[in-house]
C-alpha cells in the first residue's frame, strides 16, 4: 500500500474491549510506512497500556490535555501533524462527543479542534449500535464528513449475537488506504449526483414515495468531493442530513420532475450519477387540498420522465463525459442492468439485487459494475466502500484524458 507512505496518522484508543486491535492496526499501519501518534481516553487505558502504543509506534502515546514534559498544547498539535485522524475502536461515547461538538478530554479537544479528515470504526453491544439517539449522532458525524467503518455481525463479547463487532483492522487499513488513493483524484471536474426517493402527491397530506434511504447516493456524493471534484447533490426524500464539504452543493427536491429540472440546471457537468429511486409514476390527478374518505379515492397515473436517459442521450458536447446509472431489481438483475445500460446510454450501471429487504437504509450494499463489454461483483461493502470503488472507477475513465 504505497499510498500510506509517508503518511502521519493520528490513532485515537477510546474504551471499548476491541482495543487490543487497535495494536494490530499499529503495526499494520507501521508495516506499510506510516507513522502513528497514539492518543488513549481514560477507557482506552482500561484496555490496553500507552507502554504497548508506544513500543509499537515508537512515539511518545498521548494521555492528557496538558504535557508537563512540553509546552505544546496537545489537542492542537496532534490534528495538525496528522494527515487522517483515526478513531479504532470508536465508543458511542466519543461519536456522541463529536455529534454533538463536546471537547472535555484530550481525544475530544483534538476532534473539535481538528481541520483534517478523520476515519472511525464504531465497536459496542448491537443495542447501542442500533439505539436511535446513537444513529443521530453517527449520521451527524457521517454529515460532517467522516469516513465510517462499520462493525461486523458476529458474536460479542458479552456473548450476544448481532452488529456490533467492530471491523478487522485489514479492512480498517483498507479503508485508510482507499481515503489516501482517492485524494484529488477528480480534481478540477463537475459531478452530478442525484440521492433519495421522490415523493409524488396524492393531496396535501399524502403522497407515494419508494423505500430509498439516500445513503449510497450522499455516500458518492462525498466521495466524489474528497476527490476533488465539484460536487451538486439533488437530494430527493433522504433519511440522513445531507453530507456537508467546502466542495458539495445541495440541491432538495421533492418530485421527479423537480429532479430532472434541478439536474439539466446544474449542466454542463463531466460527471453524472443517477443513484436516486425516482418513482415511475406520478398521481395526474392530485388535489391540492386534503381529499377525504368520504369522497373514496380514485387515483390516476402518469409516467415519469426518465432522469438518467435524459442525461445520457444528451448530444455530444452536452452530454457528460461519463453517465452512471443504477438497477434496483428483484428478478433478473444482470439482465435489466444490461437493457438499462444500453437504452439510457450510460457508460455503467451500478445493479443491486433489493427482493430480500436488506439494502433500503442499511448502512452497507452489494453490487455490480455493469459495463458494456464487462461485469465487476463486489462483495458486501460498506456502503462508504461502494462510493468509493466507484470513484476509483470514475477516475480511470479520466486518465489520459487531460
Amino acid at each position: 500500500m504505497s499510498s500510506l507512505s509517508g503518511k502521519r496518522i493520528t490513532l485515537i484508543v477510546t474504551g471499548s474491549i476491541a482495543a487490543y486491535k487497535a495494536l494490530e492496526l499499529i503495526r499494520l499501519l507501521t508495516k506499510a510506512g506510516a507513522s502513528v501518534e497514539g492518543v488513549l481516553t481514560e477507557g482506552g487505558e482500561a484496555f490496553i497500556t500507552p507502554l504497548s502504543v508506544e513500543a509499537l509506534t515508537g512515539r511518545r502515546a498521548h494521555t492528557k490535555m496538558w504535557d508537563e514534559h512540553s509546552f505544546e498544547m496537545n489537542h492542537i498539535e496532534l490534528s495538525r501533524r496528522a494527515d487522517l485522524i483515526v478513531i479504532a475502536p470508536a465508543t458511542a461515547g466519543i461519536v456522541a462527543k463529536m455529534a454533538n461538538g463536546l471537547g472535555d478530554d484530550l481525544a475530544s479537544s483534538v476532534l473539535l479542534a481538528r481541520n483534517k479528515p478523520v476515519l472511525i470504526a464504531p465497536s459496542m453491544n448491537t443495542a447501542m449500535w442500533e439505539n436511535a439517539a446513537f444513529r443521530r449522532n453517527l449520521s451527524q458525524v457521517e454529515a460532517d464528513g467522516a469516513i465510517i467503518v462499520p462493525p461486523q455481525t458476529d458474536t460479542l463479547a458479552c456473548g450476544e449475537v448481532g452488529e456490533g463487532k467492530m471491523a478487522e483492522p485489514s479492512t480498517v487499513l483498507q479503508a485508510i488506504a482507499n481515503h489516501f488513493d482517492s485524494a484529488e483524484t477528480l480534481k478540477g471536474k463537475t459531478a452530478i449526483v442525484t440521492a433519495g426517493g421522490t415523493i409524488e402527491r396524492i393531496d396535501s397530506v399524502r403522497y407515494i414515495s419508494n423505500f430509498s434511504s439516500g445513503k449510497q447516493g450522499n455516500a458518492i456524493a462525498i466521495s466524489l468531493a474528497k476527490a476533488g471534484a465539484d460536487v451538486t447533490l439533488v437530494a430527493g426524500n433522504i433519511k440522513d442530513p445531507a453530507p456537508q464539504h467546502p466542495k458539495l452543493r445541495v440541491v432538495s427536491v421533492e418530485s421527479a420532475l423537480e429532479m430532472k429540472a434541478a439536474v439539466h440546471n446544474s449542466l454542463p457537468a463531466d460527471i453524472y450519477v443517477g443513484c436516486a429511486a425516482v418513482c415511475d409514476f406520478r398521481v395526474s390527478n392530485s388535489s391540492d387540498s386534503k381529499i377525504k374518505k368520504e369522497s373514496g379515492l380514485d387515483l390516476t397515473f402518469e409516467e415519469n420522465p426518465d432522469i438518467a436517459k435524459s442525461v445520457g442521450t444528451l448530444p455530444e458536447g452536452q452530454r457528460p463525459s461519463v453517465v452512471i446509472g443504477f438497477a434496483a431489481e428483484t428478478d433478473n438483475l444482470i439482465e435489466y442492468a444490461q437493457k438499462k445500460l444500453a437504452s439510457k446510454n450510460c457508460d455503467l450501471i451500478v445493479a443491486n439485487n433489493v427482493s430480500n429487504g436488506s439494502v433500503f437504509g442499511k448502512d452497507s450494499n452489494t453490487v455490480h459494475f455493469v459495463e458494456k463489454d464487462s461485469i465487476q461483483s463486489l462483495q458486501e461493502l460498506p456502503k462508504s466502500e461502494v462510493a468509493t470503488q466507484l470513484v476509483d472507477w470514475i477516475a480511470k475513465q479520466f486518465q489520459g484524458s487531460d
